[in-house]
């Protein structure tokens, strides 16, 4: 590996190989974050190559969805026993895989097996968790600055490529505009290849902010145990209604952005008249005040109380929705729906990941964190699926924003009533 050679350079001109590491997990999370926005791109065309219906469709991205959340827990666990370099590789071939044979697909089974399946395992094995688990291991400084940084190219990145997925598609059409996500992926597997080191002291460093070279904790169990422990841990919890007042307003905040926003805006702007190219470039802007929004959320998190940050967050994002479904979609209003929705489009997880740590403790949130996010996508699949539904019943969208709106305020009221943590919730983290 090309890690072992260019860590000791790095480190004799005192810059660590943490960095690069972490550069590496930011370009393969916007890489796979590519993936998972192009889903957006294909319903009308498929809708209209083959005739199925939108709601069919939808079923299948909502399959992928929940895979996506669900695996979550247990990509932490394969991790932790088959480091992070063989996983990752592994689930982005998947993808590569997955897109490439859906070039030739022709039922809609095939979408559902290829993209609901396929696509959801790859995609789920490299999400959040991912950024959270690299960051834990190669940083005991700035820690908190680089899980903002993946927690945004994540999300970015699947609103940042829509417009040059759609304008591929508009001009050549949606194979081609996969084959170019799929060059995309090859390009961040060669990463992971070439650079990616599962500890620091694989490289002979510690982590960065530390003095001392920390040698990975030896693996003293079997497959299975690992396996079972994220179960273990959501048994651990799932009595407490602090988790589930978190894992059910995640729930909202999957439904409300990527299931919903993400999944059929193309589709919601093209009722009103407006080109694929156009809706994904609004799409685009939704992402660039995300970027900021989540950074700034990061920041405010460790200045003030997050029950009260959640409340506004999904407040706003309540409000924004409902002001959508009643605007004529002009410019000026997309405008000030794509500004103060974006600022919260993943806004809520700093202050989501800091609830869970004071509830739960710091050793057990990384799990609790999983299981809350899987929350987070089976909400997310709720929308993909739900909105379909009701496009094809009322042959209209305004309803899921409606409906997703009311969810958000629900959302910003369940969280202000909140308990707040007290010692007595650290008994969890043993």
């Amino acid at each position: 590996m090309l890690s072992t050679t260019l860590a000791p350079w790095m480190a004799a001109r005192n810059i660590h190989y943490g960095w690069v590491v972490a550069a590496t997990t930011f370009l393969t999370m916007l890489a796979t974050a590519g993936a998972m926005g192009s889903a957006g791109v294909m319903i009308q065309p498929l809708h209209q190559e083959f005739g199925w219906d939108i709601a069919d469709i939808s079923s299948a991205m909502a399959v992928r969805l929940v895979l996506f959340g669900l695996l979550g827990p247990f990509a932490a666990a394969f991790m932790n026993h088959f480091g992070i370099r063989q996983v990752v590789s592994t689930a982005l071939g998947l993808i590569m895989f997955g897109i490439l044979a859906s070039l030739a697909m022709t039922e809609v089974w095939q979408l559902l097996l290829l993209w609901g399946v396929v696509i959801g395992i790859g995609t789920g094995m490299t999400a959040l968790v991912l950024g959270a688990t690299i960051a834990a291991r190669w940083f005991a400084k700035r820690r908190g600055l680089v899980i903002g940084l993946m927690t945004a190219s994540n999300a970015t990145g699947q609103l940042v490529f829509l417009p040059v997925l759609a304008g591929l598609t508009e001009a050549y059409g949606w194979r081609v505009a996969l084959a170019l996500t799929v060059g995309v992926i090859a390009t961040a597997l060669l990463l992971i290849l070439l650079l990616m080191a599962d500890h620091p002291a694989d490289v002979g460093l510690p982590a960065f902010g530390d003095t001392i070279v920390s040698k990975p904790v030896k693996k003293d169990h079997s497959l299975l145990a690992t396996l079972v422990s994220p179960l273990v841990v959501l048994r651990s919890v799932a009595s407490y209604p602090v988790f589930w007042v978190l894992f059910g307003t995640f729930f909202v905040c999957g439904l409300s952005t990527n299931g919903l926003i993400q999944t059929h805006w193309i589709s919601i702007c093209g009722d009103f008249g407006m080109a694929a190219v156009t809706a994904a470039g609004t799409l685009a802007m939704i992402g660039i005040f995300d970027f900021v929004g989540t950074i700034f959320a990061g920041w405010l998190s460790d200045r003030f109380d997050n029950r009260l940050l959640l409340f506004w967050f999904y407040g706003l994002r309540g409000l924004s929705l409902i002001y959508l479904s009643f605007s004529g979609f002009s410019f000026v209003e997309l405008s000030v729906f794509a500004i103060f929705y974006g600022l919260d489009w993943v806004a809520t997880v700093p202050p989501t990941v800091k609830l869970a740590a004071e509830h739960f403790g710091k050793e057990k949130a990384g799990l609790v964190f999983g299981w809350i996010f899987a929350g987070h996508q089976i909400g997310a699949a709720t929308a993909a699926f739900g909105a379909g539904h009701l496009k094809s019943d009322f042959d209209t969208y305004m309803p899921a924003l409606q409906i997703a709106g009311v969810m958000c305020m629900m959302a910003a009221f369940a969280v202000a009533l909140m308990r707040k943590a007290d010692r007595g919730d650290m008994v969890h983290s043993t």
